[in-house]
């Protein structure tokens, strides 16, 4: 029997400290800007705005926008169209982002990001929209 992974919301004063948990000091920047490229790739519905960031009971994480509205995602590379909550669209994007992250050319960074990727993906096979966020990666 496996347990629970829960997610838990940073608050406000410990979102500096959230992002180079996730992403490395060095890496934090350009991996919160590629969170809001890969939003804006998957969804027009997308168009910028205020993002909750989400720690893992598991060591992971992922942010996801702070919205009740639902997004259109559309993933070209394997024909995904769906509409999915604020919330399995941030995992979506976060399991992308962290999916290109793996390919970075440090083995340590890619055993991270690989890490982060499974843990993520992980808690997602119990999320509520756990079909379409699976759907969208594959």
């Amino acid at each position: 029997m496996s347990k629970t992974i829960t997610a838990t919301v940073i608050p406000t004063v410990d979102r500096l400290r959230f992002l180079p948990g996730i992403f490395t000091a060095r890496l934090m920047i350009q991996g919160e800007g590629l969170t809001y490229q890969q939003a804006t790739n998957l969804s027009a519905d997308y168009k910028g705005g205020l993002w909750t960031f989400y720690r893992l009971s598991n060591g992971g994480g992922y942010l996801a926008p702070d919205t009740d509205r639902r997004f259109n995602v559309s993933v070209q590379g394997n024909d995904y169209e769906g509409e999915v909550s604020a919330d399995a669209f941030g995992v979506i994007v976060t399991l992308f982002v962290f999916g290109a992250l793996c390919w970075i050319d440090n083995e340590t960074l890619r055993e991270k990001f690989t890490d982060h990727y499974h843990q993520l993906r992980d808690f997602a096979k119990d999320h509520t929209e756990a079909g379409a966020i699976f759907r969208a990666i594959d």
